[in-house]
């Protein structure tokens, strides 16, 4: 077993402050006082992944927690977050916006957890954080690269900085509205809308006042979408032509394409787009399961029939605006306005069989881990 020396954090509030404003104090307990921790297993990735056949890439490894270098915290994973775009990690290619994850290395992913020790003193011991760590039931983390952001204790289900108040709804909103520049009264379809981000980028144009149509596997999943979440309509990508229905629901042309899927789908969707139409591109999920670049659009020169402009874009880019995200989507939530579904499955070791429902097209809304 490990020892750790372990930051307590105190609050002092002083009289005649505003409410709920205090002073926060850390200090080093006596080196006496440490934590023992316990064996941690961890799912690492052993090989590149052929297709969706993640079995055979990844291993669950039990190992003795890490010792803390200086300025590291250890924190106990609650939940973790499966993320399709993860996907391009596990490829060798080495031209996408994020380097390939080496082989041997534990899969990471990003999660809530309490803090058990720490090496940094900006960290105290029992904080609920967000972060980005491993696939285990303990995760290292330096905060300085894995973006760790203490959570606030107002939300009872911190699940939702994973999901509407994480990079989950960074995406959408920000895709919505800024890249999409989405208007009242424009037309508005969303790819792989039944689930994380599309189902919150449909709601999110819902509010600003689009017709909004989303595109999902199965007649089960467009009721949802519809009854639940307020969609004007949907398109069953698995009965029906894409295209052609899509001509139907849209007779004036679609102003804003919200791509989680790129591939076929969006080949559908181009002949349909308005002029001037623009297209928020945050995911490929038709492609990610591909090693080589893909050729397309096939339908290319409907940007140049339909002026149109197509913005590629990821949650980082705007990561500096998440607070400004994080106040409108929380506003929303406390007026009903807009909701996530979490389809959770519980276990570190049934990591694999939530990944690939995403790939699989299985899961509706975000899909967990509860560790």
């Amino acid at each position: 077993m490990t020892s750790y020396f372990v930051v307590k954090r105190f609050c002092l509030e002083f009289p005649g402050s505003h409410s709920g404003s205090q002073t926060v104090f850390s200090m080093f307990i006596s080196p006496r006082q440490t934590v023992r921790m316990d064996n941690r297993v961890v799912w690492r990735l052993m090989s590149r992944p052929e297709g969706t056949d993640f079995e055979s890439a990844f291993k669950l490894e039990s190992e003795e927690i890490p010792d803390l270098k200086s300025g590291e915290i250890l924190i106990r994973n609650h939940y973790i977050g499966m993320d399709a775009g993860t996907r391009n990690w596990l490829k060798s290619r080495e031209d996408g916006f994020t380097p390939p994850l080496e082989l041997g290395s534990p899969m990471v992913g990003i999660l809530v957890g309490t803090i058990e020790a720490t090496m940094n003193q900006g960290y105290a011991v029992g904080q609920l954080v967000r972060a980005w760590g491993q696939w285990s039931n303990y995760s290292v983390v330096n905060p300085l690269e894995s973006t760790v952001h203490p959570l606030d204790s107002e939300i009872d289900d911190i699940r939702h900085y994973l999901g509407l108040l994480g990079p989950t709804g960074w995406t959408a909103y920000f895709g919505v509205l800024d890249v999409g520049d989405a208007k009242p009264g424009e037309t508005f379809v969303v790819s792989a809308a039944a689930g994380a981000t599309g189902s919150v980028a449909g709601q999110i144009a819902r509010i600003r006042g689009c017709k909004t149509i989303g595109i999902a596997g199965s007649d089960e999943k467009l009721d949802w979408l519809v009854s639940d979440l307020g969609f004007d309509a949907g398109v069953n990508y698995k009965e029906s032509d894409i295209e052609s229905e899509l001509r139907k629901v849209c007779p004036k042309g679609i102003d804003v394409y919200f791509d989680n899927v790129a591939g076929s789908v969006l080949d559908a969707v181009l002949p349909n787009m308005a002029i001037h139409g623009r297209v928020a591109l945050c995911g490929m999920m038709e492609n990610y399961n591909i090693d080589e670049p893909v050729p397309g659009p096939y339908k290319f020169d409907m940007l140049l029939m339909r002026r149109l402009t197509i913005t590629g874009f990821l949650s980082r880019d705007f990561f500096d605006r998440a607070e400004e995200s994080d106040m409108r989507v929380r506003q929303w939530m406390q007026e009903g306005l807009i909701t996530l579904r979490f389809d959770e499955i519980e276990g570190i070791e049934n990591a694999l069989k939530a990944y690939g429902s995403l790939f699989k097209g299985s899961n509706t809304g975000k899909s967990i881990i509860k560790v």
